[in-house]
């Protein structure tokens, strides 16, 4: 435990040290891409457990509405504050389906996820008081009740998610090495026997469910501090196709191999519409189908000696 929060620690001071020098555009993309590996890291939550949502789209949205409504109606505007806020709210709004989704497998549970989301997505396109189909704009957050210079705006937000980034991180790991993180892994190879043995299914499952719409919420609200914007198409089901693409990219074996495969994402994307502007997706298509025919278990799996940890 000791040697993972120092090596926590030092990935932290590190990447933020190095933040501080890298040009602007890389230091969003960056934080862009630790936001939607958090979103990503509640897919892989669920994955362990033998199932792959298709709704953490809807999870990004509840959390980036929830942060832009109240920073512009509440005036709460707190770097910090606002991505608890917007998991809290994911976790609070989804919470009735954990136990409904938790007695389903397989494509069953996609897909009533994926139903969910664009469902979600329906209802923020038709709701004018949420801007509709062009959503809101959201200005610029605080630190700790301090105003930020333009300048210092960008980096403030690349360091609170680093933060979030590696906490989070750092519990998950600690999460699949407790009691109910190995016990969702034996759900996902033999759930009766789990039964048996007196574990409950239902309840590891609901509340992974409830973990992945906190880290999807808080995700979404850093991703929207970062781009001062909102829209429905944070629930769109391709966004939950994206999610989804850096947890089969990454597997379950690795925590830090999540935010690598978020940012090869944002690479690929970044650089691809640059220079292939119409093809991009089958850039990062080929490159996901290269990844599942050598590295079936993700990338997770280069680590040598690991099986399943991180």
């Amino acid at each position: 435990m000791n040697k993972l929060l120092i090596t926590a620690l030092l990935v932290f001071l590190t990447a933020l040290g190095a933040g501080a020098f890298v040009p602007r555009w890389l230091q969003f993309m960056l934080t862009m891409a630790m936001a939607n590996g958090l979103v990503s890291l509640g897919i892989v939550i669920l994955m362990r457990g033998g199932v792959v949502a298709f709704g953490q789209g809807l999870m990004s949205a509840i959390g980036g509405y929830t942060a832009a409504l109240v920073f512009n109606m509440l005036g709460i505007q707190d770097a910090i504050l606002l991505p608890l806020l917007g998991g809290l709210m994911a976790c609070l709004i989804t919470a009735p389906f954990g136990p409904l989704l938790a007695s389903y497998r397989g494509i069953f549970f996609s897909m009533l996820t994926l139903a969910m989301s664009m469902v979600g997505y329906g209802i923020l396109v038709k709701t004018d008081s949420l801007g509709g189909s062009d959503g809101f704009n959201m200005g610029r957050v605080t630190l700790f009740g301090q105003q930020l210079a333009d300048q210092q705006v960008s980096f403030t937000v690349y360091a609170v998610t680093l933060f979030f980034a590696v906490v989070a991180s750092f519990l998950a790991r600690v999460y699949f090495s407790s009691t109910r993180g190995l016990v969702t892994q034996a759900i996902r190879d033999n759930e009766l026997r789990v039964e048996y043995m007196g574990g409950s299914v239902s309840r590891s499952m609901a509340i992974n469910f409830w973990l992945a719409s906190f880290l999807g919420g808080m995700g979404g609200a850093l991703a929207v501090m970062a781009l001062g914007h909102i829209d429905p198409n944070f629930s769109y089901w391709t966004t939950s196709g994206e999610f989804v693409f850096v947890a089969i990219l990454a597997g379950t074996q690795s925590v830090v191999a999540i935010m690598l495969s978020s940012v090869v994402l944002e690479v690929v994307r970044s650089f691809s519409s640059s220079y292939f502007p119409n093809t991009w997706q089958l850039a990062l298509g080929l490159f996901l189908l290269l990844v599942i025919r050598f590295l079936p278990q993700g990338l997770g799996s280069l680590r040598p000696g690991k099986k399943d940890a991180s």
